[in-house]
């Protein structure tokens, strides 16, 4: 990304007056609140557009299978944080979001751009989509770079996430055709990695969201925006039954200390293994 030359700030997001505030071109209190819906006007913001019916369904459902995880990493440090300053709820939902990487959330946004690979190499090459998604595979694997949004921990077969928002893009009628892309690299991976390696959600929401031409380069924001949601859930019930110390001691009381000890120093705990 390179950094603006701009002299003038300048955006077509927002602006206002004493009487009315303007939000892409429509009045924020005559046109939208009480009028759309949070994930419509998530992709007014982004796109400056309003999305069709198409586009409305698909984003909704993305927000929905994204936003709850568990006691992910990011979740526990959200948890910790909050149990270390009560006062600042909106730190600890900061540490949850600075936890979104290239294994948490991040991969979203890395498949997507897989996929695009994979159409632009179909289309300049005349070749059929496992063929395109066999050559970019085989680039990946050469440069020792993970393949994004395939394999999971726990659903080592497909992650039920996947099929049902894959039933949403067709129920909604989209094209279908970076599900098609996310599906020919699932069917080539095992012969290229020796491995059955299953599409995973952060593979399916960008496939279902580039079908609705949703932006590449806000495709990370989907799952920071859902997963904001969820942190703040967790925080709420966090307040009411604190557990962000209970994870503290836990990781303590597990750990190994593998390091030296002073000369003539023992310790009747110091979890040497």
């Amino acid at each position: 990304m390179k950094i603006g030359k701009a002299t003038v700030p300048e955006s077509a997001i927002c602006t206002s007056d004493d009487e009315t505030i303007v939000v892409r071109g429509a009045d924020l209190c005559r046109d939208l609140i009480g009028k759309v819906s949070f994930s419509d006007y998530f992709w007014l913001l982004v796109t400056g557009q309003r999305p069709d019916a198409k586009a409305s369904r698909v984003l909704e459902a993305t927000l929905v299978a994204i936003t709850e995880h568990g006691l992910v990493p990011s979740v526990q440090a959200s948890r910790m944080t909050l149990a270390a300053a009560p006062d600042a709820l909106q730190g600890a939902v900061a540490a949850g979001i600075l936890g979104c990487g290239s294994v948490i959330l991040g991969a979203s946004e890395d498949a997507g751009r897989l996929f695009l690979r994979i159409d632009a190499r179909a289309k300049e090459q005349g070749v059929t989509l496992d063929a395109a998604a066999a050559d970019i595979v085989r680039e990946l694997r050469a440069a020792k770079r993970a393949i994004p949004g395939y394999g999971h921990p726990q659903h080592k077969e497909r992650d039920p996430r996947v099929a049902r928002l894959f039933e949403v893009g067709r129920e909604a009628g989209t094209a279908g055709h970076f599900v098609a892309i996310a599906e020919a690299v699932e069917r080539v991976l095992p012969d290229l990695t020796g491995r059955d390696l299953r599409l995973n959600v952060s593979a399916a929401i960008p496939a279902v969201l580039l079908d609705v031409g949703f932006p590449a380069d806000a495709l990370r924001g989907v799952p920071i925006l859902a997963r904001t949601a969820g942190l703040i859930a967790h925080l709420t019930e966090e307040m009411q039954r604190p557990i962000g110390f209970a994870l503290s001691y836990q990781a303590t009381r597990e750990q190994v200390y593998t390091g030296e000890l002073p000369k003539g120093v023992t310790m009747k705990k110091a979890g040497r293994g």
